[in-house]
């Protein structure tokens, strides 16, 4: 069955479930296992020394190469889905909650520096036995996939980086609302959410609102450990160090921005795209900080380009 068939008809269950008022959590479920499932993925987990890892991953096999996607901070596995929903039919995905996200565990005092969340990326992709494989990433998870990229080589083979963090030479909308005390990127009362995703989406995916209230739900209740991570990652003395490391990326890279990025001001690309070597920038217009997420398509036709280019 077409992947489109196969949306519309995961939207009627969804109609009808919430038409026969279901819990909002058992709407939330059914909805994200749907959404998970037209993309041709399923839920896996694995165990990284004391870290339970959860990651989405084809449910067949594909005929193709490999696909690490990272996401950004206070994100899940689940931001891949609709991106994955174009590729798995040719790649093999695998999307990854990183410890202190989603379904990963969240121990206080792991430690989630970007460094250090990526020496935690090496060593889930080494419990997954991955060998060599395209990578993504996205904000948080975009200097991450920088970082890995620039430490492991030979075990990538194309880095997309969709409006990664990192480099702040130009400010942004978010920098004044955290230096004045109030970062939209942390919920923590009702109606945070919703103003998250106005905040960082431009071109915003349809959510029912039941889903949208469990997801809100599960947003709050990380906010001790989102607040952790936060701090982590605004090391300022990082920067430098941060630069001179992803000049040593060697695989083809593609930075894709969203130009209304609120949350990371989209002229950094253009320091990114200088900094590595075989590097271009891609700028979308009327789209936010996530992409994959507001242009699934197109995103997925700019992957494709780059992991097999016309000869």
């Amino acid at each position: 069955m077409p992947r489109h068939t196969g949306l519309n008809a995961a939207l009627l269950i969804l109609a009808t479930l919430w038409l026969s008022a279901c819990s909002r959590h058992g709407i939330y479920e059914t909805a994200i296992g749907l959404e998970r499932s037209s993309a041709g993925l399923q839920v896996n987990t694995v165990q990284v020394d004391d870290l339970q890892i959860a990651y989405l991953a084809n449910k067949e096999q594909a005929d193709g190469d490999t696909i690490v996607m990272v996401h950004g901070f206070g994100a899940t596995k689940d931001n891949w889905t609709r991106l994955a929903r174009e590729l798995t039919d040719d790649f093999n995905v695998y999307a990854i909650d990183l410890p202190g996200h989603g379904d990963s565990s969240k121990p206080m005092d792991l430690g989630y520096s970007l460094a250090q969340q990526t020496d935690h990326l090496a060593r889930i992709l080494d419990a997954l036995a991955l060998t060599e494989y395209h990578m993504m990433g996205n904000s948080m998870g975009g200097a991450i996939t920088a970082l890995y990229a620039a430490k492991y080589p030979n075990r990538v083979k194309s880095v997309v980086l969709f409006n990664p963090a990192g480099i702040m030479d130009y400010e942004s909308e978010l920098v004044g609302l955290v230096m004045a005390g109030d970062n939209p990127l942390i919920p923590s009362k009702p109606g945070d959410l919703e103003r998250l995703i106005d905040f960082a989406l431009e071109e915003k995916p349809f959510m029912p609102w039941p889903v949208l209230g469990v997801l809100e739900e599960k947003k709050i209740a990380n906010r001790e450990i989102n607040e952790v991570i936060f701090e982590a990652i605004r090391d300022i003395g990082f920067l430098t160090e941060f630069r001179n490391r992803v000049q040593n990326i060697e695989a083809p890279t593609l930075v894709v921005w969203g130009k209304e990025d609120r949350i990371i001001n989209y002229r950094n690309g253009e320091v990114f795209a200088s900094l590595i070597a075989n590097a271009r920038l891609e700028v979308m217009d009327e789209i936010g900080h996530a992409p994959m997420i507001e242009a699934p398509d197109r995103s997925a036709d700019l992957f494709r380009q780059l992991a097999h280019p016309p000869e």
